[in-house]
């Protein structure tokens, strides 16, 4: 039996990983004893860091793949190399047999505005180029065209593999399910904006014409789900995230009582005064986060 695991999130510039970390996660890996890693997007700002990581693991004897998540995205110039780029581990609209009648098939994925809760495409384009991240991408077209033609060539690859009878694990960096899209209420209501560039509900819907699709595996949310069968189709959602959100962080201000209600907005401060026993704890309890931020699925 083999086994693959699936990461998206890791964001190894923004948590200031170091060989350490990266250690530790390879020797979870081998614990759990994967045989392929893919990585779904958002592995770091720099392409050249993306990598480097990836020449970690499979420097180390362990195949590793991986597609771009927006955080890539941003250090990529033209549409060509953001669907073809040059490095053999790359797997974007493509994909690799993992047995005789299984394919791992990757797709960077776009957004269209589908989950959005604001009325008109203007009003969603001013806010991502006031403060969403991708305002530092450059692409050809709309986002919703960029999503459209992805779609169209997803749908060409999905159907050769059913035309080949092969079942499919799809990895892909955004949303496409509605189910893992959160509305806020109240004071958090805002947010709700910001779910414009979270995914494409038009992906779930193709997905569901193809029955050979056996499990979906995304991230992009830094929010960690419970796995959903849709349509016959199990659909996993655990990313990684940055570290002032992970679950170690929070139980660390909370065991340490060093807040009164919990404030995402306060939490880097509240860590920065706390660096060093924060680290400790980091390295104490950093391998359950790992384990509870990847899919590993047997093959």
């Amino acid at each position: 039996m083999a086994r693959l695991a699936v990461i998206s999130d890791l964001h190894v510039d923004i948590n200031h990983f170091t060989e350490i970390e990266l250690q530790q996660l390879l020797a979870i890996l081998k614990e759990k004893q994967v045989t392929h890693l893919h990585l779904a997007g958002d592995v770091a700002n720099r392409v050249e860091t993306c990598q480097e990581i990836i020449e970690f693991f499979s420097s180390a004897g362990l195949p590793t793949t991986f597609v771009f998540g927006n955080h890539e995205l941003a250090d990529v110039s033209g549409e060509a190399m953001m669907t073809h780029f040059p490095n053999t581990h790359f797997l974007n609209e493509r994909y690799i047999p993992l047995n005789h009648q299984t394919v791992l098939l990757g797709f960077n994925g776009w957004y269209d505005y589908s989950y959005s809760t604001m009325e008109t495409e203007k009003e969603i384009v001013r806010l991502k180029n006031l403060y969403w991240y991708d305002r530092f991408i450059s692409r050809a077209f709309s986002d919703p065209v960029v999503n459209q033609q992805g779609l169209k060539r997803l749908k060409y690859l999905l159907t050769d593999l059913e035309k080949k009878g092969l079942s499919v694990i799809l990895t892909t960096h955004f949303v496409p399910k509605r189910e893992f899209i959160v509305y806020q209420t109240g004071k958090y209501k805002r947010w709700n904006q910001l779910n414009a560039f979270l995914g494409s509900e038009a992906l779930g819907e193709l997905i569901d014409g193809f029955s050979n699709v056996k499990q979906v595996v995304f991230g992009h949310t830094h929010r960690r789900f419970e796995d959903q069968t849709i349509e016959e189709t199990i659909y996993s959602c655990r990313p990684f995230g940055y570290f002032y959100e992970w679950q170690l962080t929070r139980k660390f201000i909370q065991e340490n009582q060093l807040m009164d209600t919990f404030q995402m907005a306060k939490i880097r401060n509240v860590l920065k005064t706390n660096q060093h026993a924060f680290d400790i704890y980091k390295q104490e309890h950093l391998k359950e986060e790992f384990q509870s931020a990847m899919t590993l699925i047997d093959y």
